[in-house]
């Protein structure tokens, strides 16, 4: 039963991962949050 339940959240995650839209998702948040902090430090000087 472990072994299954295992295997199951493996392939999804692999799946979710693979996917294009969860991809530019991700590079998306990541460039907003590198601009917000450049922002933050840059009005805070």
């Amino acid at each position: 039963m472990g072994n299954s339940l295992h295997n199951k959240i493996y392939l999804g995650r692999g799946s979710v991962l693979r996917s294009r839209g969860v991809q530019v998702a991700l590079l998306l948040c990541a460039m907003l949050s590198i601009g917000a902090v450049w922002f933050l430090f840059r009005t805070l000087k």
